[in-house]
């Protein structure tokens, strides 16, 4: 393994962890800005938008610099807005550091992938980008969890330092180690857009977004959802984050070789429906540790399983165009979370928090009868194709 590529995974992790955190120092947050939960949730929602917004935008702005100064711009721009929103005296400026946060993302995570692929062999890319997605992958079983803690055991402040430290330690990494790269080539933002003239592909992304809104109206407030299970300890929410993270790193693995064996139709309506099921039954498998604990293994396993199968599904639709299609899928899934929580603070105020599973239950629902479309959508034009298998229509 090339060492450089994990001064990139410890990029992502740091970017990972703090999309992911927030979910458990919510309460922490709200206190100390004097405000409710609901609100506080905008530290996700900013974020989120600002991510999915600029990623297309900044890899067009950045696509003629060299490699390594886009990465550390990106991780520059991250561990400062870390540091603004955790010394931020208004709610205000805390938002800010949250969309510079962001920023920081969007510059950083594509770019990283570029450079992952640039440092190997050809027939070695695909392992490169498994190490650089394994950081992210590692936030949600690692990163939250310990930011969760570190919250517990200090203040939320503490995390937000916590993660800008990770975040200078990858900057410092990749200032002394990665080779300044030359850019791949610019694309322009209509070309980026482009495919989403294809039904196929707007089916496919609309799935992700109601998918992913369902999934993180429950992860965005999970520390007030779960607080039957929890009572109060920041330890025993890192527990459950743990497992949750764990979840998703065994889903996301076994969902590949599943999709391969299977197919992508079958991976996402199984995954789509346990994943509603178990949301459905959230208001009382919530309530006691033993059973959150099982309802967080089969919700991390399902909705990551499910990313992993819409990517396949996606690639499948046009493999020369598979950069800017999961670029896209990237973009829905952040959306998705802004868009979470938005609504989470709308309906914990008229619903109840531990009613909001339901409605998280509905909209994976409707993901999984859009991806349905999406699927007979992309069958009959595969079947219009001459010499296509019954196989490549899965």
């Amino acid at each position: 393994m090339d060492y450089r590529l994990l001064i990139l995974a410890l990029g992502a992790f740091s970017i990972g962890t703090d999309s992911y955190v927030v979910a458990g120092i919510l309460p922490q947050v709200a206190a100390g800005f004097g405000t409710s939960v609901g609100r506080a949730g905008q530290f996700v929602s900013v974020y989120a938008i600002s991510y999915a917004v600029l990623t297309p935008v900044m890899a067009t702005v950045t696509a003629n610099w060299p490699r390594r100064n886009v990465l550390l711009l990106g991780l520059g721009a991250f561990v400062a807005s870390n540091v603004v929103t955790a010394t931020a005296h208004t709610f205000d400026l805390a938002l800010a550091g949250r969309a510079l946060a962001g920023l920081g993302g969007a510059v950083f995570t594509p770019a990283a992938s570029a450079v992952a692929t640039a440092l190997v062999p050809p027939q070695r890319r695909a392992r490169a980008l498994a190490i650089v997605l394994a950081g992210l992958s590692a936030a949600t079983a690692l990163g939250a969890p310990i930011g969760t803690l570190v919250a517990s055991v200090g203040d939320w402040h503490a995390t937000l330092w916590f993660v800008a430290a990770v975040g200078a330690t990858a900057a410092a990494g990749v200032a002394a180690f990665l080779p300044n790269t030359p850019a791949a080539g610019r694309i322009t933002l209509r070309a980026r857009f482009a495919p989403l003239s294809d039904t196929r592909v707007a089916a496919t992304l609309a799935t992700t977004l109601l998918v992913m809104t369902g999934v993180f109206l429950v992860y965005t407030y999970i520390s007030v959802i779960f607080d039957r299970a929890t009572a109060g300890s920041g330890s025993v929410l890192a527990g459950l984050l743990a497992t949750w993270g764990v979840g998703a790193t065994v889903g996301s693995l076994q969902a590949g070789a599943l999709t391969d064996r299977f197919g992508n139709r079958r991976v996402l309506n199984v995954a789509a429906a346990v994943l509603a099921l178990d949301f459905a039954l959230l208001p009382w498998s919530s309530a006691t540790a033993g059973s959150a604990v099982v309802a967080l293994a089969v919700w991390g396993m399902c909705g990551w399983g499910l990313v992993v199968a819409q990517q396949h599904r996606l690639v499948g639709i046009d493999s020369n165009l598979a950069p800017i299609l999961l670029a896209l899928n990237a973009a829905a899934i952040y959306l998705g979370i802004g868009a979470s929580s938005a609504l989470g603070a709308i309906l914990l105020s008229s619903l109840g928090r531990h009613q909001l599973p339901v409605v998280g239950a509905l909209l994976i629902a409707a993901g999984g009868v859009m991806g349905e479309l999406a699927f007979q959508l992309n069958r009959s034009a595969l079947q219009s194709r001459p010499g296509v298998s019954a196989r490549e229509s899965k």
